[in-house]
């Protein structure tokens, strides 16, 4: 069936697009370093500046880009981000300042946003009884991608180093722009601009629907907590009595776990739907993820800590798709990208954000951040439970 081609197109195309990108940006401390920054100080000041202007940028762009593919379609606004990022990698290899990676990352974020697109194509193009299926899919591929880019990175680097493998990434994109303009088959739906006046979708209307400010909300706290752990995790790791000499090897099987069971959440959220509202699913997932981020900052036990980060990338991972899909069905057809393109801005600030405050409560307390993210994901689970309202129609349903 042709949804099923597009889903596989969108799908191949988020993978190797995520991989392709952290094949590189891992080791951006070390390629700093081989610019001329020498001072530890500048080179984390600069890995922090680069790293975190591109989402930055994109969270203020999303919900723009979202309501340009509502008008004029998504598929060529894909293209449009993933020829960019075709040339920006490249030139990423050509590279003599840190300043001059800064400017790329800027005009990186002013471009980017395709991994929202992609969702709402999935969501398009996949009959209405399969939306979270679609968009449980393709999260799984942009949470896989991120967990295995490092990997092939390391080894990529390791035999032609890190200034040709931004080729290597630069070929990746390619790869998936080529993917997208071959086998995705855009049926557009009435755009909004061709609406009445009086049905015209503006951010304010977007906003207003059911559910969409709790959602926006949700979503917005669970990319926080999943992000807070790269700052501490490690440091954690060594403090609870693991040998420095194997702080590396745990913190990398601990974020792997993370990363795979969270693809997994993803996978399975759909059938979660078909049996239970998404509500249920939600504040589930919140639930669990809560109780991953409290047993991991009570134990210091190897396979205890892996249990934990498998059963908080579960509820991370089932949640997130469970809310994507809650706030997409109450979004009009013709409003899709500029509905995902708020909710994907809630994604990135919490994504942008966390680091910077799981580091200012990791430098009182390690342990503390664990408790925090076990607050804010309690939080979440009462107030889903208690203010979200009850969905009318099977989840996949249009507008």
């Amino acid at each position: 069936m042709g949804w099923r081609q597009n889903l596989f197109a969108v799908t191949a195309a988020s993978f190797i697009g995520f991989t392709g990108f952290t094949l590189v940006m891992p080791f951006l401390p070390i390629y700093l370093q081989q610019l001329g920054v020498t001072d530890v100080g500048e080179i984390a000041l600069w890995s922090g500046l680069c790293l975190g202007v591109t989402p930055a940028i994109t969270a203020l762009m999303s919900p723009l880009w979202g309501r340009v593919g509502d008008r004029f379609g998504r598929k060529i606004l894909v293209e449009r981000s993933l020829v960019s990022f075709v040339i920006v990698m490249a030139a990423m290899a050509f590279v003599t300042r840190a300043w001059h990676v800064f400017a790329l990352r800027i005009v990186q974020g002013l471009f980017a946003g395709y991994g929202a697109l992609a969702i709402t194509m999935a969501a398009d193009s996949a009959p209405k009884d399969r939306t979270a299926h679609a968009i449980g899919v393709v999260q799984t591929a942009q949470r896989l991608g991120p967990a295995l880019g490092p990997v092939i990175g390391g080894a990529v680097a390791q035999i032609v180093g890190i200034r040709r493998a931004f080729f290597v990434t630069s070929g990746f994109y390619f790869v998936a722009l080529v993917i997208v303009f071959f086998m995705y088959k855009e049926h557009r739906a009435e755009p909004a601009s061709h609406a009445r006046k009086d049905q015209r979708v503006t951010f304010r209307n977007v906003l207003a629907f059911e559910n969409f400010i709790l959602m926006m909300l949700v979503i917005f706290g669970l990319q926080f907590v999943d992000r807070s752990f790269g700052p501490v995790l490690p440091l954690w790791v060594e403090q609870v009595g693991v040998p420095r000499d194997r702080v590396a090897l745990v913190s990398g099987v601990l974020f792997s776990t993370m990363a795979f069971t969270g693809a997994a959440g993803h996978h399975f959220c759909g059938r979660l739907l078909r049996r239970y509202n998404a509500r249920v699913v939600i504040a589930g997932g919140a639930a669990c993820a809560a109780s991953g981020c409290g047993v991991l900052g009570l134990s210091g036990n190897f396979w205890i800590m892996c249990t934990a980060s498998a059963i908080f990338g579960i509820g991370i991972g089932a949640a997130m798709t469970a809310s994507f899909t809650a706030a997409g069905r109450v979004i009009p057809p013709g409003a899709h990208g500029t509905g995902f393109g708020v909710l994907t801005s809630a994604s990135l600030v919490g994504m942008a954000s966390s680091p910077f405050f799981a580091g200012f409560l990791g430098g009182a307390s390690l342990r503390i951040v664990f408790f925090a993210d076990l607050a804010l994901m309690a939080l979440l689970a009462v107030a889903v439970a208690r203010m979200m309202k009850d969905e009318r129609s099977p989840v996949g349903a249009g507008g």
